[in-house]
Formats: C-alpha cells, sequence, structure tokens
C-alpha cells in the first residue's frame, strides 16, 4: 500500500513539475530570424504594434507604420570581412491583443536567396495577452465594414449649410463602444477640404446670461482618413461610451480648410445612442 501511494506522489509531482515547465516560452521553441548587414528586415503585424523589445544593442528598429517594425543589424567593422554567424538575442513584440518572440541570428555572407526582407508574424507565432481592449483594430475594421455593405436606412439626423449636408444614418454599439455611421453630401460644384471632424458635448440651449460648457470627445478610430471629397463621404466613427443629460447634445462639427471655411454641425440626442442597434 505504501509502495502504490510512492508511485502515485511521484506521479502528480512529474505532472506538477511538467505543467509548470510549460508555463514557461523557452528560446529553443521561438521562430528564428536571420539578419545581415546588407538589408533591413520588416516584421509585418496584423495589428497595431503597442510593444517591442530588442534584446540587444547590435540590432536597432524603429516602427515605419503602426503595424511595421523594422530591424537592423549593424557589424562590428573591426571584426573585419568574412562570414560570420552568432545568435543576436530575442525580439519581443506586443499587438493589441498578443505576444511574438522571435529569436535572432546574425549570418553575414550567407547566400541572398537564403535572405528574408519581410517577415509576417502568424497566427501560430503568437500568444494571447489579456488587455484592456475591447476590439482589436482588425476586428473594428470588419465590422465597420460590415456596416458600410448594408442598405443606408432613412437617416436618423440631419443638418446642412453652406450645400453640405450631413446625415446620421445609423447607430451601433458594441460593449462599451459606439460606432456613428455619418455621411455629408456636398450640393455645391466646389469640392470640400476636410480640415478636422470635433465631437462636443454641449447643452441644447446657450444663453448670454450662462457659461457654455463644451466636453470633447476624440474619437478612439475611424475607418478611412479625412482628405476631401467632391459629392460624398461616409465614415464609421467608434467611440467611448459617454452618458450625457437630455439637456444636453453630441454635436459633430465638420469644418473645411481655409479659406472656404464652411462648417455643418450635426446633432445627436443622446436617446438616438439608447436606442442603437447592436452587433
Amino acid at each position: 500500500m505504501k509502495t502504490l501511494f510512492l508511485i502515485l506522489s511521484l506521479l502528480i509531482a512529474g505532472v506538477q513539475t511538467y505543467a509548470q515547465e510549460k508555463a514557461g516560452t523557452y528560446r529553443e521553441d521561438l521562430p528564428d530570424i536571420i539578419l545581415d548587414s546588407r538589408s533591413s528586415l520588416h516584421l509585418i503585424s496584423p495589428q497595431p504594434i503597442r510593444y517591442v523589445d530588442i534584446s540587444t544593442h547590435e540590432v536597432v528598429g524603429d516602427l515605419a507604420e503602426p503595424n511595421v517594425l523594422r530591424l537592423k543589424w549593424f557589424p562590428d567593422t573591426a571584426q573585419g570581412i568574412g562570414i560570420r554567424s552568432h545568435n543576436l538575442g530575442v525580439v519581443t513584440v506586443i499587438g493589441e491583443d498578443f505576444i511574438a518572440q522571435y529569436n535572432l541570428h546574425l549570418f553575414e555572407g550567407a547566400p541572398e536567396a537564403g535572405l528574408a526582407t519581410g517577415f509576417n508574424i502568424l497566427t501560430h507565432h503568437t500568444r494571447p495577452i489579456h488587455t484592456a481592449v475591447e476590439l482589436t483594430t482588425p476586428e473594428l475594421r470588419s465590422n465597420a465594414l460590415s456596416l458600410l455593405s448594408r442598405r443606408r436606412p432613412v437617416p436618423i439626423r440631419k443638418a446642412s449649410s453652406y450645400g453640405i449636408r450631413a446625415e446620421l444614418n445609423n447607430v451601433y454599439t458594441v460593449g462599451d463602444l459606439v460606432l456613428l455611421d455619418i455621411s455629408y453630401h456636398n450640393a455645391t460644384n466646389l469640392s470640400y477640404d476636410i480640415d478636422e471632424l470635433r465631437f462636443k458635448i454641449e447643452d441644447k440651449k446657450i444663453t448670454k446670461a450662462t457659461n457654455v460648457q463644451s466636453i470633447e470627445i476624440r474619437p478612439i478610430w475611424q475607418l478611412y482618413p479625412h482628405t476631401s471629397f467632391k459629392r460624398s463621404h461616409r465614415n464609421i466613427y467608434v467611440l467611448k461610451k459617454a452618458t450625457f443629460p437630455s439637456s444636453k447634445l453630441l454635436n459633430v462639427e465638420l469644418s473645411e480648410k481655409q479659406i472656404s471655411g464652411r462648417t455643418v454641425t450635426l446633432k445627436i440626442r443622446y436617446g438616438d445612442i439608447l436606442d442603437a442597434d447592436t452587433f
């Protein structure tokens, strides 16, 4: 009986030790990336990159784009020219909801046919991490494009000024995020060059005797950048959930670059957000 108990104890201890070992990430299990001095290597992430760590001073990196990390090895000229190879350490990349790590290797003098200049971060290279991000950028883009593909309903709110008409097509919510589907139409022959779009919570009625209280809200994401449009422009804007009393409005103010400076303000009621559709 004692022998059986001892065997079971050893088995349980072995399973626990194995589980503890597998809780770690080991360099021998990481994918490999080869660098040389003749070219830069670009790591392409499916999400915007939030953090990078390069564990060697021999490699420098910078973000060429929010989702593109450029790596470059700088050789030590005192070592001379020839075929050299050694490990350079580990590069760690953290996206919105994942972490990816790679072993960096130097192979100076390797055939160019065997050297990559671009390297995609694949799903099986990553491990999930828990962050405060409710939806990742790819998920936001997918949802926004899904909204644009739907047939546009009768606008919830309208506003017009200087031949520019603004329309709130619909309001959607995902968790604590509010998605606004807004269109602009230009009835003039003069193209509209967008300067900025501002979201402000303001009083419905403003009198001279009261101080104007204005709280600006910045979108955390939008589908398309602001440029110019000749006839129409439709975009999806994502805001963090905000509450405000019925005495206030969410004003969406579109302004044009000078010299023309045409401005149109779309007024959204809090009830419009409360009645929002969900995915």
